[in-house]
């Protein structure tokens, strides 16, 4: 079988769900290429996993200082561009598309009638789960940004809906609470992450933002470039974690334990319900902005427990390679039936 595997680049938790699925299906007799959309090329960083993979420029949203700017998303999206990546893409040689919400390789398969089977979080608000400032906009980007044959939800509950636990690439053995606080807000403004955090002098942070270009200390903050590697490794450590509303990152933090603040992107209705869902379930705290009396609040509040997650990637790629797509009932079932929540979670 021979698979292109599109991944919207927008976000690192599509590439890090990708990098899971990728070493799941290196176990079977099948052939993987990769496509990203949505991110210049040379802004992709530790993307040895995928081998030779194909960029595409995609469609994206931009934002400034925590907020969705729609002026400059519009203005940045170019419809002609888009459309041709879509012809130009040619599926002749593949079998199946797999897609993570990437929207060239999705419509490439409809147009050249390729099966195309989708797996992403996006997958789950199709279904009746926690959702928070959604509009009719919304719910048709949902259903029509990456069209699909089969679709695959990952959520952190099931809410009596046919989706799966999340899929999370981590090392859990390698567990070592320290005291410092790891930070990812990637949408946020840096100097304001700054300012927040050298407010808590009692408190160490390891901070990681796109802008950062090399590693700097300023005053009780570690500022680090992106990196995949140091990342895991200070995610493995660190006591605690704030971070943006997204999927993947909250969901690593979950499964190693780590107690969980986010702040979930203003305009993007994934991220507040991510952050509205987390919160209802009791398993993390939210803040609207960078609120500083939430975090002393978050600061003092005791080491969570774990939320134990099965190797969902390997299920999938079972079931992908088995080639009946059009049932996934017992996937769903074996995968919950595996997932143990805290004592203190809402479920």
């Amino acid at each position: 079988m021979k698979i292109l595997y599109g991944v919207q680049g927008t976000g690192n938790g599509h590439i890090a769900r990708a990098r899971a699925m990728s070493q799941a299906l290196r176990r079977y007799d099948v052939s993987v290429d990769f496509l990203f959309s949505g991110r210049n090329k040379h802004k992709y960083f530790s993307m040895e996993e995928f081998g030779d993979y194909q960029t595409r420029r995609g469609f994206t949203f931009l934002t400034h200082e925590g907020k969705v700017d729609y002026l400059k998303t519009g203005m940045n999206n170019s419809v002609p561009t888009f459309l041709s990546e879509i012809n130009q893409l040619d599926l002749s040689d593949y079998e199946v598309v797999v897609n993570d919400f990437e929207p060239i390789s999705a419509w490439a398969a409809k147009k050249q009638n390729v099966p195309c089977v989708s797996i992403s979080h996006q997958n789950a608000f199709r279904f009746s789960v926690p959702q928070k400032n959604a509009n009719w906009l919304d719910r048709q980007l949902i259903k029509n940004f990456a069209p699909s044959d089969f679709q695959l939800g990952l959520h952190w509950y099931h809410f009596d809906q046919p989706i799966l636990p999340p899929i999370v690439h981590i090392s859990s053995d390698l567990v070592d609470n320290l005291a410092y606080v790891i930070v990812y807000l990637p949408f946020e403004n840096q100097h304001a992450i700054v300012s927040l955090l050298t407010r808590f002098h009692n408190h160490q942070f390891v901070c990681y933002h796109p802008n950062n270009v090399e590693q700097v200390q300023i005053d009780n903050i570690i500022m680090k470039p992106l990196c995949h590697q140091t990342f895991q490794a200070d995610l493995h450590r660190c006591d605690g974690v704030i971070a943006n509303g997204g999927f993947e990152l909250p969901s690593e933090a979950l499964t190693l334990g780590k107690k969980l603040l986010v702040k979930p992107l203003e305009g993007q209705f994934e991220q507040q319900s991510n952050a509205a869902t987390l919160e209802s379930l009791g398993l993390a705290k939210s803040m609207d902005f960078l609120d500083a009396s939430i975090v002393r609040e978050w600061l003092d509040l005791k080491q969570a427990e774990k939320v134990t997650y099965p190797c969902v990637a390997s299920g999938i790629a079972e079931w992908l390679v088995a080639g009946n797509w059009h049932c996934s009932e017992k996937l769903q079932q074996s995968l919950w039936e595996r997932v143990d929540f805290p004592s203190y979670a809402s479920v």
